[in-house]
């Protein structure tokens, strides 16, 4: 975890770092920085903003900018992201994720750390992704996620990703977990789905948790309970 710097100024600009918990939505952590900071600071209203969001069953850093630092945000978001990731193969949902229930099952026993290992050089490079339907991608004005909670077909376009490193780092099946180094706009559900796809198993992510974004580390992340039982003492010192 981060030490606590001397001094902060809020108002002026920070950049913060946290460890974000599961079931969180990405607005939570926010709100719950900016409705603290602005109580403790006696003041109305503060700009915060964070630089990519994170899904609720998803873990791991997020950068949150205060102040003036918001106009930053933009740069941090084009920053290369690393990510793990569990997939369990042999089946799908829905949400190509815990989100939903598991709609379909297939055999996957033959599949071996070798095949799945060259399966997953196929995604290294730049390639094409489709976004999952349960996205907060907009269509028409509409959160692509509602159109797909109401039942309602919709078909989201390619966009070009970048995968910059993809390795397992352990093998048990029905299990596999992945490091993932990528770009903006990639989406490890979606990734996961293709994995599945191409093996002719499916697949679906089971546990996500972001670990780097550019240079910024999860290791030296701020927990969110630890910043509000102490947040007096980000304010006066």
């Amino acid at each position: 975890m981060t030490h606590l710097k001397k001094t902060y100024d809020f108002l002026g600009g920070e950049v913060l770092l946290f460890d974000k918990d599961l079931k969180w939505t990405s607005f939570d952590l926010v709100q719950r920085v900016r409705n603290s900071l602005c109580r403790e600071m006696g003041i109305k209203k503060m700009k915060v903003g964070h630089a990519g969001t994170l899904d609720p069953l998803a873990t791991g850093l997020m950068i949150l900018c205060t102040g003036k630092a918001t106009k930053q945000i933009e740069s941090f978001q084009d920053k290369e992201k690393e990510y793990l990731a569990t997939i369990k193969l042999g089946a799908t949902t829905p949400s190509f994720d815990k989100e939903t229930e598991e709609d379909s099952s297939k055999s996957y026993e033959n599949i071996t750390r070798s095949q799945f290992e060259d399966t997953l050089q196929k995604f290294s490079g730049e390639t094409e992704q489709i976004p999952p339907i349960y996205s907060a991608i907009k269509v028409k004005g509409k959160r692509a996620f509602n159109y797909a909670r109401n039942g309602e077909e919709l078909k989201l376009q390619p966009r070009k990703i970048v995968i910059t490193e993809i390795v397992t780092e352990s093998f048990n099946l029905p299990f596999a977990t992945i490091r993932i180094k990528c770009s903006k706009g990639t989406y490890i559900r979606a990734l996961a789905r293709d994995i599945g796809e191409e093996l002719k198993c499916g697949a679906y992510l089971t546990e996500l948790r972001r670990t780097k974004i550019g240079d910024f580390k999860v290791e030296d992340a701020l927990n969110i309970d630890y910043f509000l039982k102490n947040i007096n003492s980000f304010v006066t010192n």
